[in-house]
């Protein structure tokens, strides 16, 4: 019995491909957890949480991290270091920022978030530039510009290391400063072929996750210089993220760095494969050429609805997420073998060549990735309008 498999609950029929979150920690990630040596983090005095904000900060070449509760927390702590209140951020119109964190920017710190149209999740400084704010009264200054790699809603797509770079190089040139959105930069680094550091470079301030492709069961970093992320402690305590013994969370995340970095590849592999089984079936819009990281989001055809199959899906024990009325989100992770993703291409085949079974009249609008189409939205690139 594998160290994985040890870990996991009696449903191991079940395909989850619902996300990378839902991966749940191997047995020895478990045992590092139990074994680690804590402090009060609060008081800043805990051992295995500095140690990982020390890791974190010298893998991606910055001064400086924070470890915090989620992805959510951390990019909401960068744009309250960055921004003052009634200012605004740019960023690019389907990030997760904007779509999937609660409208936290206006909620907490009173700033407004201006959205971008992007080339499949991509910002460029000609675009930018048109939204950029003049200096005048009657307009909230613009205070920060936000990028996300790789780029969830735009199926897991790896933002080249030149745009990137274009972005930050005239950001410079307006004196605005930039935070990226890394929750998968580790996915984006493997597939470029390059290091974490040479991703953050373009970027003044990052969040990284360690519960996606990574493995971790909680647990995010907030990176950048040291004067910010010395001023995002106080708004960590604000929020309620100041957690006490948390080096038992921070060394799941130290285990995941030292085992779980180098295989993201078989993910980006398995999602490949994914893909390639089912990209031929006339039920589904889907170029595998698309799929770049771990996700995998495919147009789906009448007469079938993206709700329905999702539930039809389900019943077969293979588990995925709606992306609005017509397409799906497939994610593939360290919980997912070969094997399973083989069989959630047999299952898919199997479904979609029988009639639909419910009649459903509208999408699914509890589903978390429930969205409407945006206007000319190229974020799932191969799927027809």
């Amino acid at each position: 019995m594998s160290d994985r498999q040890s870990a996991q609950s009696p449903d191991k029929e079940i395909v989850d491909l619902r996300s990378d979150t839902v991966s749940r920690p191997s047995v020895g990630m478990r045992q590092a957890m139990a074994e680690a040596v804590v402090g009060d983090d609060v008081m800043r005095d805990d051992p295995t949480v500095l140690a990982l904000e020390a890791r974190v900060a010298r893998m991606l070449g910055k001064e400086a991290a924070l470890f915090v509760p989620s992805g959510t927390m951390s990019n909401s702590l960068a744009i309250g270091v960055h921004c003052h209140h009634g200012a605004e951020v740019l960023c690019e119109e389907a990030c997760h920022i904007f779509r999937y964190e609660t409208g936290h920017p206006a909620a907490v710190w009173g700033v407004q978030l201006h959205t971008v149209r992007g080339h499949k999740g991509a910002l460029s400084p000609e675009t930018l530039k048109l939204h950029l704010r003049p200096d005048n009264i009657h307009m909230p200054p613009t205070q920060l510009i936000c990028m996300e790699n790789t780029h969830n809603r735009h199926g897991g797509r790896v933002i080249p290391l030149t745009s990137m770079k274009a972005v930050f190089d005239w950001s410079r040139e307006i004196g605005v400063p930039v935070h990226l959105d890394g929750a998968r930069i580790w996915n984006a680094a493997v597939a470029l072929g390059t290091s974490v550091a040479e991703v953050a470079q373009y970027c003044d301030t990052l969040n990284v996750c360690l519960s996606k492709g990574l493995g971790a069961p909680v647990g995010s970093l907030l990176v950048g210089p040291r004067g910010l992320v010395d001023k995002a402690l106080r708004l960590r305590k604000r929020l309620g993220g100041g957690m006490r013994q948390a080096g038992i969370l921070a060394a799941a995340g130290l285990y995941a760095l030292d085992h779980n970095l180098t295989r993201l590849a078989t993910d980006h592999a398995n999602a490949r494969r994914l893909a390639d089984g089912i990209a031929d079936l006339e039920a589904i819009d889907l170029n595998p050429l698309d799929v770049e990281t771990n996700i995998v989001i495919f147009g789906v055809r009448k007469p079938w609805r993206a709700s329905e199959l999702q539930m039809v899906l389900e019943e077969y024990g293979v588990r995925v997420m709606t992306v609005g009325d017509d397409a799906i989100r497939a994610v593939t992770h360290i919980d997912v073998s070969a094997s399973q993703i083989e069989r959630a291409v047999d299952t898919i085949r199997t479904v979609l060549g029988q009639e639909p079974k419910y009649a459903i009249e509208q999408a699914d609008e509890e589903a978390p990735f429930a969205d409407e189409p945006l206007p000319g939205d190229d974020a799932h690139s191969g799927m027809k309008e």
